[in-house]
């Protein structure tokens, strides 16, 4: 069978899955399974100390999920902005992998001098719980660390191939590419900021809130709002709506406000309930802030950029297969970019 067009040059295929992206992914989530696995047999995750670990399989079957798509989509659209930030939101993985070893270790370890014949699942010595599961928290940021050099290495050659799509789509104009580039900013952060989102979601679902309270609903309503809000943000910069892209942003500012959440997480009233997790929901909730408020900044450069003429390559841009473009220059090309690049010195010598 044909390999799809998004995965037709061997560069292409390396940081995608036969060298990289889903051998990686595989890895990690066993890695994850089996630690969930060995703890779950021996322990009762309902109780607060030990819900860390769920919430250590469920973020990293999402993250690792959500970059495959995010991988092929922007193999698919030829978007080597797309594939930086995946770049950043690999190296994010590595650090909330690295949390999850002292996460975990704060869970299971409550007598650091036991052994296995003393007690073995609250116990940091050799043969008990902890002991058995620690090889396999390590696993997984060696192999994110050592996949992200090599992610390096690709996204250098894939950056070549892929300055040519921009080229076919917007032309040679300099002040166009820098506007179809912050366009193309935009749609990537409105991406992983629902990411973000619902990897803090997904955090406070699992350790803190209670199904019977009104928090538990707000909570899970926020979820297809928030979701409506993105592809509304996401629908409004790409068609040039202005009353949208303007709802768009005011919202982007209101929903800042859910971050108070994260003054909870240290009160002394309630930082108990975030013992095993506060290090990763503190980073999640971070980073969910600072992703949102660079979408606002990057949205209101958009916003600017309307109604000068890029309409029609966002349209193509971001719908259109974009594969079917070459990745190297035909003789055509060469000259059309070259016309346009000395034209202006041509102007000047006149």
């Amino acid at each position: 069978m044909a390999l799809p067009e998004a995965l037709s040059t061997r560069a292409q295929r390396a940081f995608m899955g036969i060298g990289r992206v889903f051998a990686e992914a595989i890895v990690v989530i066993v890695m994850v399974a089996i630690v969930f696995g060995k703890v779950a047999d021996h322990v009762d995750l309902d109780l607060t100390r030990y819900k860390t670990i769920p919430c250590y399989l469920a973020l990293f079957i999402l993250a690792e999920l959500f970059e495959l798509f995010m991988a092929y989509d922007a193999l698919r659209l030829r978007n080597i902005i797309q594939l930086v930030g995946i770049l950043m939101f690999h190296a994010a993985l590595l650090v909330m992998a690295a949390l999850q070893i002292h996460e975990t270790r704060a869970a299971l370890v409550h007598d650091p001098g036991a052994n296995r014949t003393t007690d073995y699942i609250n116990g940091g010595g050799p043969g008990t719980l902890w002991h058995s599961v620690f090889p396999f928290l390590v696993v997984p940021p060696v192999m994110i660390g050592v996949s992200w050099a090599v992610m390096i290495f690709f996204v250098q050659q894939l950056y070549y191939e892929f300055g040519w799509a921009i080229f076919h789509i917007v032309g040679a104009n300099r002040a166009t590419k820098t506007m179809y580039q912050f366009y193309q900013v935009m749609i990537c952060l409105l991406k992983f900021d629902f990411f973000a989102f619902i990897g803090v979601t997904v955090q406070l679902l699992i350790v803190v809130l209670q199904k019977n309270t009104a928090e538990f609903g707000l909570t899970v309503a926020a979820i297809p709002i928030v979701l409506v809000l993105l592809i509304g943000a996401g629908l409004a910069v790409q068609r040039e709506i202005k009353w949208m892209m303007s709802v768009s942003l005011i919202l982007m500012l209101a929903a800042e406000s859910y971050f108070y959440k994260l003054e909870r997480f240290y009160d002394p009233d309630s930082r108990e309930q975030y013992q095993t997790v506060r290090a990763t929901l503190t980073t999640f909730t971070l980073i969910a802030f600072l992703l949102l408020f660079a979408t606002f900044a990057i949205g209101l450069r958009c916003f600017a950029d309307f109604d000068k003429g890029l309409l029609k390559s966002k349209m193509h841009g971001l719908f259109g297969d974009c594969s079917h473009l070459q990745t190297s220059p035909s003789s055509e090309d060469t000259h059309h970019l070259l016309t346009a690049l000395q034209a202006p010195r041509r102007k000047t010598a006149d």
